[in-house]
């Protein structure tokens, strides 16, 4: 595969001694193929292992020090990819990062990580976490000039950015890879992990939430239309939210008399997933949800942004019972700023009167496909 710019591309900088440095994020982003990257360029002597292998995975969950010593050696970074096939790995990691001064410690691993509790707690003020997620147009800018990011972007809004999938040379292959995608790497984590009777029910769900985007989302009117209670859809969208499938947006108030603050609105963190979803890989012009899909990519590309960068902001949008909306608010710094995200712009964009009125020091923007670079990338 073509080597694609990640953010994180020298992990030097995070690795400390006696430190356990954890890579995870969705399936098939990229976290193996970052890792054996820079072992090639590291100067440290390393040793490279996989979750999958049944011996290390009998090793590690012996606890046994003594085993322990004779597999760390002299090396002095210890790599460990998919760890999170490794019962007790969490246990595992804090005896290694105690007990051999200096070693520094790589685990990537999937969703699963959390969604099986394995590295909390027994790894408190011993790790640091690294998110990795789908191509962001932050990485992409690394490569890639203004000028071939706008002429991608049609290409970006249907097909998303996972690694694979982004190069890719066919538009067939591309679907073939998203289909394989959803089919194959999207709720395995969830399947493994986690009491799920059908994961019929989950993509029927992810379906529905597909459709809805930028839209308040009912839990109740979920779960009519699945046939399951509305508890069940709260625990759904939980895991769905620690696969790095889907994200909400909750809605931002200060006037709970005129503004709507309980219910959220989901995301998904990459476009391709969800039109393969709904088996809609149209061009733009040919899109009747181009202003949703829009909307979506925008949202997430500026999560990417603000994460990767590790800025301190809480997201929300903001809708009054009148009516009057912002897609995207941000508070940051003790300020807030509205974010209007639109396909084609209005003759005359301004901001809703009641926004003005009840935060008359905050700013706001519109987002089209004129100006959307330099605020997400």
């Amino acid at each position: 595969m073509k080597l694609l710019p990640r953010y994180y591309q020298n992990l030097n900088r995070y690795l400390k001694p006696n430190k356990v440095l954890i890579l995870y994020g969705p399936r098939q982003v990229g976290k193996t193929t970052l890792l054996k990257q820079f072992l090639q360029k590291t100067s440290l002597k390393w040793r490279f292992d996989s979750g999958d292998n049944l011996r290390l995975q009998q090793l590690l969950s012996s606890q046994d020090f003594h085993l322990f010593a004779d597999y760390v050696a002299d090396y002095q970074l210890i790599a460990i990819d998919e760890a999170q096939h490794i019962p007790r790995i969490g246990q595992a990691l804090k005896i290694l990062v105690d007990q051999f001064p200096g070693l520094r410690l790589i685990a990537t691993g999937s969703s699963s990580f959390e969604l099986a509790g394995q590295i909390g707690e027994p790894l408190t003020g011993r790790k640091r976490t690294l998110i990795l997620y789908p191509l962001s147009l932050l990485e992409l800018k690394k490569t890639l000039s203004p000028w071939e990011l706008k002429q991608n972007l049609a290409d970006y809004l249907v097909f998303g950015g996972y690694p694979e999938v982004l190069t890719a040379k066919t538009q067939k292959e591309k679907r073939l890879l998203l289909q394989e995608l959803v089919d194959s790497y999207l709720l395995k984590d969830i399947l493994a992990f986690e009491k799920v009777k059908s994961s019929h029910t989950l993509l029927n769900l992810l379906r529905l939430l597909a459709f809805q985007i930028g839209q308040q989302v009912s839990l109740s009117e979920l779960g009519r239309q699945l046939g399951i209670d509305y508890k069940t859809v709260a625990r759904y969208l939980d895991l769905l939210e620690k696969s790095f499938i889907l994200f909400p947006l909750r809605g931002f108030s200060r006037n709970l008399r005129k503004e709507i603050a309980k219910k959220a609105k989901y995301y998904f963190y990459d476009t391709g997933v969800r039109n393969a979803l709904i088996q809609n890989f149209n061009p733009p012009p040919l899109r009747n949800d181009l202003g949703q899909l829009w909307e979506n990519y925008i949202v997430v590309e500026r999560l990417k942004k603000s994460r990767y960068r590790q800025l301190a902001v809480n997201f929300y949008f903001w809708r009054t019972w009148e009516g009057q909306e912002i897609d995207l608010v941000e508070e940051r710094g003790g300020r807030l700023f509205g974010y209007e995200i639109k396909w084609q712009a209005p003759k005359k964009p301004r901001p809703p009167k009641n926004w003005q009125a009840t935060y008359p020091n905050a700013r706001w923007q519109l987002i089209t496909p004129e100006n959307f670079l330099s605020f997400v990338a």
